[in-house]
């Protein structure tokens, strides 16, 4: 893959996921630093390097002397074969936990400022008459929100002709299974 197409790559999985290209080549530079830990015989400790604009990596290999110093400084830029299957499946792994991590830091950051205002919103699911029904997803711009049996008024959501209704946002926490925004 030539440079310009990692550059798109990168700008389209930004837009996709909602997340600035910083911190996409952050999130990238981590993972590429754990997945290099991962390699057989690799230095204590790494610094990676990527330049944004020609989309060259550099990793630069420190050792840890017995006071917790880093010394022999070098540069250590393995080629593609030198990682392994198993640096590679780590890459994927960090890289799509931070990702999710940076998505729901966004979510939860877009929403919290929000917290006791009153935003428009579209019911998604809405569990069917049958079954006990104890909350409604409802998609607001930007997200959803979960509005729980207790924030419920029976007969209440009619909405606008288009769907739409007033929502007001409650709360917003962030947990380990990410942000939940309650209306």
């Amino acid at each position: 893959m030539n440079q310009s197409d990692m550059k798109e790559a990168i700008r389209m999985i930004a837009a996709d996921r909602g997340i600035s290209v910083d911190a996409l080549l952050q999130v990238l530079v981590e993972a590429l630093a754990t997945a290099y830990k991962k390699r057989p015989g690799s230095a204590e400790e790494v610094i990676v390097g990527l330049n944004p604009e020609s989309m060259d990596i550099t990793f630069t290999a420190y050792d840890v002397d017995a006071d917790g110093n880093w010394v022999n400084e070098r540069d250590d830029t393995p080629s593609r074969d030198e990682l392994g299957r198993i640096a590679a499946s780590t890459f994927r792994t960090v890289l799509s936990q931070r990702i999710r991590e940076v998505e729901y830091q966004g979510k939860y950051d877009q929403f919290k400022n929000k917290e006791g205002e009153i935003v428009a919103g579209r019911i998604r699911l809405m569990p069917d008459r049958g079954a006990e029904r104890k909350y409604l997803i409802i998609d607001m711009s930007g997200g959803e929100g979960i509005m729980p049996l207790s924030e419920q008024v029976p007969n209440e959501l009619r909405g606008s002709s288009d769907g739409t209704f007033k929502v007001f946002i409650v709360e917003v926490r962030q947990d380990d299974r990410g942000t939940q925004v309650v209306v």
